[in-house]
Order: structure tokens, then C-alpha cells, then sequence
């Protein structure tokens, strides 16, 4: 083992696996704005999802101003539509015209944008926020869920099948992507429980 100078982040040194969502909001005026986040993911047992924002970005204070925001997970092939949604705000093509050429749908709660076609839709009202170093830790209680029907589980099919039929899309951060087409089940010790 190698040790690493804590003084700064580390986590440019080496490789972690997280999901790749894309956060859905609406500005002041509307408009949708979407971020791909890859500091996300479900933060309880129960209908909660959080996902880290630095304060500068136009997707806090949407989420601050409205108490909403949106989740999708996007699939593998979707990864380009994540991807323009990062397009910076004040670029040749301005963001507000590029997302009106992404296929959007609203959610039905509260009509943030969803990316169409994603794999598990989630609706989300601010739950919390908490402050964490120079970035802001979002966190939201789920109101509504969707999830596409090849996604779902099946409980008279192997797992690997599901995952098979509907890969998975991880971020291998720092800046990597891959579709996850097989699995293993892991081995918990007999008698485990969450």
C-alpha cells in the first residue's frame, strides 16, 4: 500500500465505481436544467436519494429555490445524453437551447425534467441539505418512482438474467464510464440480515 496525502483530495488517485444519474430541475424561469451526478445514490432503507452539488452550480439553487428535483438513471446508451447535460451554461451553443434537443419528459409531481427512456425514474421534494467542506450534500425524499419494465426485478429469474436484459450504466470516476452486463451473487454469510 501506498499512502496518499490526505492534504488534498485523493480521489483522483485512483479508481471508484459509483452510478452515473442525471438530476432534473427548473430554473426561475422554467427552463429545464439537468446535471449528471455520479455522488449520488439512496442514503436510507426507506425512499430517500442525495446526491453532492458544489453551491456555484445552477442545479442547488434550482433544488433550494423549487424543493424539488428529479433523478434518472440513464441507460448505457444514454451515456451521450449525460453527458451534453454537463455542457456548460455559458458555451457556443447556449445549454438552455441544447436541452430543448434532448428527449424530455416532465415528472408528474412537480415537472422537473426526466431524461425519456432511462432506466428508474425518481421525483423528488428537498428533504435536507447539509454542508460538507466546500460542497453540498442534497438530500431528498422520494414522492414518486418508475422504473422501465425490463429493469424491474423478477423474483422467478436469476439475477444475472435481469442484469443481462438491462444493463446498468457506472462511472468510474475520475472520468471513465461502462455498461455492466453481468454480475455474481455475493455471498452473505447464512443467517445475515440488513
Amino acid at each position: 500500500m501506498q499512502d496518499l496525502d490526505t492534504s488534498a483530495p485523493i480521489w483522483d488517485k485512483f479508481y471508484t465505481v459509483a452510478p452515473l444519474v442525471v438530476i432534473g430541475t427548473r430554473g426561475d424561469n422554467g427552463e429545464p436544467d439537468l446535471a449528471p451526478k455520479h455522488m449520488a445514490g439512496p442514503v436510507s432503507w426507506d425512499n430517500y436519494f442525495a446526491f453532492v452539488c458544489a453551491p456555484t452550480h445552477r442545479t442547488l439553487s434550482n433544488v433550494l429555490k423549487r424543493q424539488t428535483f428529479a433523478v434518472s438513471y440513464p441507460r448505457p446508451a444514454q451515456v451521450l445524453l449525460a453527458s451534453l447535460a454537463a455542457s456548460p451554461c455559458a458555451a457556443e451553443v447556449p445549454k438552455s437551447e441544447l436541452l430543448t434537443h434532448l428527449p424530455l419528459v416532465n415528472s408528474r409531481s412537480h415537472g422537473d425534467p426526466l431524461l425519456q427512456n432511462a432506466s428508474i425514474h425518481l421525483e423528488c421534494r428537498l428533504y435536507s441539505h447539509l454542508e460538507i467542506g466546500p460542497n453540498m450534500l442534497v438530500i431528498g425524499q422520494i414522492l414518486a418512482a418508475a422504473a422501465h419494465t425490463d429493469s424491474l426485478r423478477c423474483s422467478d429469474e436469476d439475477g444475472q438474467d435481469g442484469i443481462h436484459r438491462a444493463p446498468l450504466l457506472a462511472y468510474l470516476s475520475p472520468g471513465r464510464y461502462t455498461a455492466i452486463h453481468e454480475s455474481q451473487a455475493f455471498p452473505f454469510p447464512r443467517g445475515y440480515q440488513r
